[in-house]
């Protein structure tokens, strides 16, 4: 398989990822309003899900690893969860002097997350 075919298909995943954050982050905001990163904590959370998913339906043969991994793992899963929006979050929550939030959104958004990897790799082990 060639390298830019291979760079296709994490583009291809990769937009739509985008735009799937934009819309949660949107609808997030729509539903909670700004005084929480919700947007962030439910991509987070959301994209260990899939990834668990995509991971266990790849080790368990359900589905071919190409091109699976390089447009859900790589691409869409890669623009949907950005770490470096949840790391601004926090910044953004501890110069606003909010630190309990911070410290709330950190502890969530990784407990939440590894949690909800766990879940998705979970819900297709054949065992």
């Amino acid at each position: 398989m060639s390298q830019f075919f291979f760079l296709g298909l994490i583009a291809l995943g990769g937009a739509f990822g985008a735009c799937s954050r934009y819309l949660i982050s949107e609808l997030c905001v729509s539903l909670f309003g700004r005084g929480f990163p919700y947007g962030t904590l439910v991509v987070n959370v959301l994209g260990s899900l899939l990834m668990g998913l995509l991971m266990s339906a790849i080790n368990q043969g359900m589905i071919a690893s190409v091109p699976a991994r390089p447009i859900i793992g790589l691409g869409f899963l890669g623009a949907l969860t950005t770490f470096s929006t949840f790391s601004m979050d926090n910044v953004i929550l501890m110069q606003q002097g909010a630190f309990l939030k911070a410290g709330l959104n950190i502890l969530l958004n990784v407990a939440l997350s590894i949690a909800a990897c766990f879940v998705g790799y979970q819900l297709l082990m054949k065992n």
